[in-house]
């Protein structure tokens, strides 16, 4: 197993794990966490991810008994990270997705967020954040393929993961959570707006993304919901940051920053219990947001919105969000595309915003997906 991390320009990579820890039965999903402990006290550092569908498992009333093919825990045990910087490879792959499709068409998309609506017209949720799957084939060396599309949309927070099983490209722009000693930093991240073509319209859709009363609104909503999630942990929350605008080379996305103080010796039980997964991908409140994409969307999540990173033997952590990213099993690959449902939201609007999200990977094919 080999995890990469290139996480706000520093570059860790994870080689050759002592072992692995791994859980696909719910049953052993609080015994796994007991081995996380034990495996941090005897010195090691922990690196790789943790599956959406965990976050079943902090919540009784979200348990559901059965036995998953891909990992809810997927940690392995380094003796350390290397930290010198990894350069990507000069080749360029002369492979390109293919067979692009989605799980869903477009009139049952339109169906679901008529569902999401009416939930939040009965006052069930504020918020939706509802995914749909892209599937392809993927022939091609998948570091190669990484770097290819890091190249093509530098992210703050991307990462490679790679098994015997599969392989993992997350080209994420989230920060899930960040812990220096006592200090515990999360970024959410709700709005988005396409690109300008041109210096004056490209800054004139950076301010119209940030005075936007919809995104604003999304943002503001979920900020909230992770400073009470901070809340059960510690003290002094505060969100220094709201609304700050990030350039993309396909979009711009809004993030908020929160933060709070927190025994430096938490467990990580306790620390993702309580706000995993992020409310940025769930929606408000979680628990019931939770609930109803479980009956709406058509595939597990798996990696997708999970979280993937590493912990060092001192507690101290650095997970992002696997937004846009990529899971590639025996050349068959997939990639969730997500936004955030609210009452105002519209089914063409909220297509037309997960399809540019995904551009910076169907741009490499010549296929349509429009309604």
């Amino acid at each position: 197993m080999k995890v990469l991390t290139q996480f706000e320009r520093k570059h860790f990579l994870f080689t050759d794990p002592e072992f692995i820890i791994s859980c696909t039965d719910p049953s052993l999903f609080i015994k796994s966490f007991e081995d996380i402990e034990r495996t941090l006290d005897k010195g090691y550092y922990l690196a790789g991810f943790i599956s959406y569908e965990a976050g079943y498992y902090f919540e009784k009333k979200l348990y559901k008994n059965k036995q998953y093919d891909f990992p809810l825990i997927y940690l392995g045990a380094y003796s350390g990270p290397q930290k010198s910087k990894i350069n990507s490879p000069q080749q360029v792959p002369s492979d390109s997705p293919e067979n692009l499709s989605l799980n869903i068409d477009y009139k049952q998309y339109f169906a679901d967020i008529g569902k999401i609506r009416d939930y939040i017209a009965k006052g069930d949720v504020y918020q939706i954040t509802y995914c749909i799957k892209l599937f392809f084939k993927y022939l091609g060396d998948p570091l190669l393929f990484y770097y290819q599309l890091f190249n093509e949309q530098p992210v703050p927070y991307s990462a490679y993961i790679q098994t015997d099983k599969f392989h993992i490209l997350s080209l994420s722009p989230e920060l899930f959570l960040k812990k220096n000693s006592t200090h515990l930093v999360s970024k959410p991240m709700k709005g988005t707006w396409p690109r300008g073509g041109g210096i004056f319209s490209d800054l004139f859709a950076s301010l119209r993304l940030k005075y936007d009363k919809k995104n604003r609104a999304e943002n503001v909503m979920i900020a909230d919901l992770l400073r009470n999630d901070l809340g059960k942990l510690g003290m002094s929350i505060r969100a220094p940051t709201l609304f700050e605008v990030a350039r993309y080379k396909t979009l711009c996305q809004m993030t908020s920053t929160v933060t709070a103080q927190v025994d430096k010796n938490i467990s990580i039980y306790k620390l993702f219990s309580s706000v995993f997964p992020s409310g940025s991908v769930t929606g408000a409140p979680k628990i019931r947001a939770m609930e109803i994409i479980n009956k709406l969307e058509k595939e597990e999540r798996k990696i997708y919105t999970g979280a993937i990173g590493y912990i060092s033997p001192d507690r101290n952590l650095f997970f992002n969000i696997p937004i846009r990213t990529i899971l590639i099993q025996d050349n068959q690959a997939e990639m969730g595309i997500g936004g955030g449902i609210v009452w105002d939201s519209t089914p063409e609007g909220e297509w037309n915003e997960g399809l540019l999200k995904a551009r910076f990977l169907t741009s490499l094919s010549k296929t349509s997906f429009a309604p």
